[in-house]
């Protein structure tokens, strides 16, 4: 099997630093280039062609929402892990629609930066801990406050299993080959999971799953699989 390749992208050198050594001693991965800010991944991830970028949100000439956003656009294969001190759902929320599949605290990156690298690279997702459990503490709220039923209850068997393979990260065309579906089929069920849930996008779906507890918060893996 073919090394994980990656990219890291932070404008504090001792991060840099501390994030090859950390992910360098890990078998199968390989660090194939580092940047000072949003601009510099961009053009890096271009010329490096990277499994996996690694992003800080606070940088220079461009964020890492904007270079992930880029990055995303231009090499859909890429897969985005996002690090970052903040762990609200705002921040969450923009790492989604910017087209990350993982998101890591710095206070706790040692622990969860490998797992959430090699996560990703298998076509996961993954999040800190906190901050998944943060986010159903908040959905518990919200459900507890506005007595709704719940509407995960309106999807079918197939469809909560459609729904979290499209959390895990899984494209269209991979789940209507696990499931012997076609991909129109899987297109269908996809429309019909967003109406019924009243969600508006992939981002939306994905922030759902969390709040919901659909995805584990260890790699974005079913639990108890």
């Amino acid at each position: 099997m073919d090394s994980v390749r990656i990219l890291i992208a932070d404008d504090h050198a001792i991060i840099r630093r501390g994030l090859r050594a950390l992910l360098a001693r890990e078998p199968g991965f390989e660090i194939v280039a580092e940047a000072a800010d949003g601009m510099e991944a961009v053009k890096l991830a271009e010329e490096a062609l990277p499994h996996v970028a690694i992003l800080d949100i606070s940088m220079p000439n461009l964020n890492g929402f904007e270079a992930a956003r880029r990055i995303s656009a231009s090499l859909p294969d890429v897969r985005v892990v996002m690090l970052t001190v903040h762990n609200d759902d705002h921040y969450l929320w923009s790492a989604l629609k910017a087209g990350a599949t993982g998101y890591v605290l710095k206070s706790s990156a040692e622990f969860e930066v490998v797992e959430a690298t090699r996560a990703v690279s298998q076509g996961k997702a993954y999040f800190s801990p906190r901050v998944s459990r943060m986010l159903q503490d908040e959905y518990l709220r919200y459900s507890q406050q506005n007595q709704t039923d719940d509407e995960y209850e309106l999807l079918t068997g197939r469809e909560r299993q459609i729904l979290q393979l499209l959390a895990e990260g899984q494209g269209n065309k991979d789940i209507a080959t696990l499931l012997d579906l076609s991909t129109t089929t899987v297109i269908c069920h996809r429309q019909h999971i967003l109406q019924k849930l009243n969600l508006h996008g992939l981002a939306d779906l994905v922030l759902y799953a969390i709040r919901k507890g659909v995805i584990a918060p260890e790699a974005g893996a079913p639990r108890g699989a």
